[in-house]
């Protein structure tokens, strides 16, 4: 049996990869009456005097909404509601494994970026938090956006941060590994998607200077056909030297590449083009971009996947489930870059000076040490 065929086998007889289950013994009249009638009704006066007494005598407080449209699931595209179920339920599971929150899947069938946004402020009094979750670009920017200005709980796109978090921490370490500085670095990030921007931003935040964005088109740069509103920005803050040309001609004399784009694009002559001691990040799933043995052998000295079954996975489990776990537990209105530095900078931490390597450079996502570090660090740095 393949494990695809094994992976459908089990969702099939998990019927569902969560379940609700009580806190509270109903088993006499008395159990009855003060989990609900009449004895409820004390908390629900409570809370209508005073919305914050929810978190007291709620699962608000430890309860974040999964949410998505289907629109851009895993490698798979636009599959819609229905399809998009298993992957929100799968990603509930790793916020209570991994982090101890609780999180509900919602599916919404519609692709309508103003009917997303009324449905999601909607349904926020019931959590303390929204994870994003699977919506294509560029309607992700603006719906984060306006969702971040309307309510006063965490919104979260996963796609773009906990992408970005994770990559940043990774190439922290590969800075340490490799001598190089980020003020001199080039950088190259293949993909303008939810990921792409997301991980640009957040590498020039850090103190990167020197990033080109690129696309299925080439090199992106002001005056590009077919950009959305979002790349046309980024436009302002990379490539301010105004590169053209290909993939190819971005590379060369390129520290670090990022790749969140598409399979075997990258070559062993675009990684020997690049600077000695090169950095890569193939992270297209299940086929990176390049695949390590291949950039190794072009010269490459830290190469890092999507994949479990090569060194150095990039895996957003090891940020979103502690960054909500501090978020909740410091009642955080948002989740800002000063916390996702922090974030980043927590991540790189579990890895040890002494135990840094090229294939050693990410801590594991079964380090049980991962989310209580990460919550500390978003805790940290909650501002009023």
């Amino acid at each position: 049996m393949t494990v695809n065929e094994q992976a459908l086998k089990l969702h099939e007889e998990w019927n569902g990869k969560i379940e609700t289950t009580s806190k509270c013994k109903i088993a006499s009249r008395e159990d009855l009456a003060l989990a609900y009638t009449p004895g409820v009704a004390e908390p629900c006066k409570v809370i209508a005097k005073d919305k914050e007494a929810a978190y007291k005598y709620t699962i608000k407080s430890n309860t974040i909404a999964v949410v998505s449209d289907g629109s851009a699931v895993l490698g798979l595209g636009n599959i819609g509601p229905y399809a998009a179920m298993p992957v929100m339920e799968g990603k509930a599971v790793l916020f209570k494994e991994f982090g101890g929150v609780n999180a509900v899947p919602i599916c919404l069938d519609t692709q309508d970026t103003e009917e997303i946004i009324r449905t999601v402020a909607a349904i926020a009094p019931g959590f303390g938090g929204i994870n994003l979750e699977d919506i294509s670009a560029p309607r992700c920017f603006e719906i984060e956006t306006r969702l971040k200005e309307m309510l006063d709980i965490p919104v979260f796109h996963d796609d773009q941060h906990g992408t970005a978090i994770v990559v940043l921490a990774g190439i922290i370490n590969a800075l340490k590994v490799t001598g190089k500085n980020k003020e001199e670095c080039q950088v190259v990030v293949n993909g303008a998607g939810s990921a792409g921007v997301a991980i640009t931003k957040l590498l020039l935040t850090y103190g990167f200077r020197n990033v080109t964005m690129c696309d299925k088109s080439g090199i992106l740069s002001k005056g590009s056909e077919g950009l959305n509103w979002m790349q046309e920005s980024m436009m302002d803050v990379t490539n301010l030297t105004h590169k053209t040309g290909t993939l190819a001609d971005a590379l060369k004399g390129a520290d670090i590449f990022v790749g969140v784009s598409a399979p075997n694009i990258v070559t062993a002559d675009m990684v020997a083009s690049m600077n000695h001691d090169a950095i890569l990040f193939a992270m297209a799933n299940p086929v990176p971009e390049i695949m390590p043995d291949v950039a190794k052998a072009a010269g490459a000295r830290v190469v890092g996947t999507g994949r479990s079954d090569f060194p150095n996975q990039v895996n957003n489990v090891v940020a979103f489930p502690g960054i909500f776990k501090g978020a909740l537990e410091g009642r955080a209105k948002q989740i800002t870059e000063k916390m996702k530095l922090a974030a980043a900078n927590a991540i790189a931490g579990l890895v040890a000076d002494n135990e840094l390597s090229d294939v050693n450079i990410l801590p594991e996502a079964f380090d049980p040490r991962v989310a209580d570090v990460v919550s500390r660090a978003v805790m940290d740095n909650i501002e009023d």
